[in-house]
């Protein structure tokens, strides 16, 4: 029985495949070259090609919908930038685009939508650009929301192998999922190849694994470390930089992932979570914030109505809860 969203899954995919493509060239050519954003972290001409080359394939097939994307082209216009610029209009037209910076500026500029009410698409076009840089692993990601409601989710893990245990050398991994269907998981090289995927049927806390951020900055370590001693687990935890984290638990090799607030006043955005929750609750897993809510994406590019988030195999979920509440009111009580 095929999807009620199969042309926006369809588009989804083959958008996403042809920006990780993308990724992978400027990776092997070019991966330290990046510009520092106000808030200090790296973006890459990988950034900004992948973002163009989505965005115009979205506005092609979707000519009404807005999109909420991570980056935007202003310092693009900068002449000190020119290099930098030349480069991403170089690997826009690699991928087979005819453009000139113009072109690519415009694609870029399509991402910035403010809100996600109605249809929008949230997109991440290199999520984990530090990963991306160290050469470790990175995602694309990209999902449809419809009313506050996640609808359709395609992430691509360009360096994540089959399996963890394998060897680095990986052809990459895809994975998607729609509201009314299973997630699958597809080798990024054979789009169509798909096999469902399921979340670990792990039942108990102290037999379970930690999937964390590589950068502590980005969720606290030392609170996850708290945490996972007091479920009684004692194996390391796996970390992976991007929404890879996510994958990892849809396809059942780790079971539980936190993403910790590292401030009271911080939200997450909507393109770190919006692919990979539906992959993972279509997997079936969950995915809340820390105080168990669902994620609230209907406001916007900010989770404004969630602190943090929560992704388990779903039967761990509520032991999890239990677990990060206490820890967090012993370290504000703190």
């Amino acid at each position: 029985m095929s999807s009620r969203w199969e042309q926006e899954l369809q588009t989804a995919v083959e958008a996403v495949v042809a920006a990780a493509a993308v990724c992978r060239l400027v990776q092997s050519e070019l991966a330290s070259t990046a510009l520092e954003k106000n808030d200090r972290s790296p973006v890459t001409v990988a950034d900004f090609a992948a973002q163009a080359l989505i965005c115009r394939a979205l506005r092609s097939a979707f000519p009404q919908d807005p999109i909420i994307a991570e980056e935007d082209a202003a310092d693009l216009g900068d002449p000190a930038n020119a290099p930098f610029a030349e480069r991403i209009v170089e690997f826009v037209r690699r991928a087979g685009v005819a453009a000139d910076l113009d072109d690519v500026r415009q694609w870029i500029d399509l991402g910035d939508a403010a809100r996600s009410t109605g249809r929008v698409w949230a997109l991440d076009p290199v999520d984990g650009t530090k990963g991306f840089l160290r050469g470790e692993q990175y995602a694309v990601a990209l999902g449809l929301i419809v009313d506050g409601r996640l609808r359709v989710a395609v992430l691509a893990c360009p360096n994540l192998p089959e399996r963890l245990a394998t060897e680095k050398a990986a052809a990459g991994r895809l994975f998607g999922a729609t509201e009314d269907g299973p997630a699958w998981t597809a080798p990024l090289s054979a789009p169509r190849r798909r096999a469902t995927i399921r979340v670990s049927s792990t039942p108990r806390p102290q037999d379970a694994r930690f999937c964390e951020s590589v950068e502590s900055g980005h969720s606290s370590h030392e609170l996850a470390a708290r945490i996972a001693r007091l479920l009684g687990i004692t194996r390391p935890p796996v970390r992976l930089d991007s929404q890879a984290k996510y994958a990892v638990v849809a396809r059942g090799e780790a079971d539980i992932y936190l993403r910790l607030p590292v401030r009271r006043d911080y939200r997450e955005k909507i393109w770190d979570h919006a692919a990979g929750t539906l992959i993972v609750e279509r997997a079936g897993g969950r995915v809340s914030d820390v105080e168990g809510r669902p994620l609230d994406f209907s406001r916007g590019p900010r989770l404004d109505g969630n602190r943090g988030v929560v992704v388990t195999n779903g039967a761990l979920h509520d032991a999890v809860i239990t677990a990060v509440r206490r820890v967090m009111r012993e370290s504000h009580s703190g």
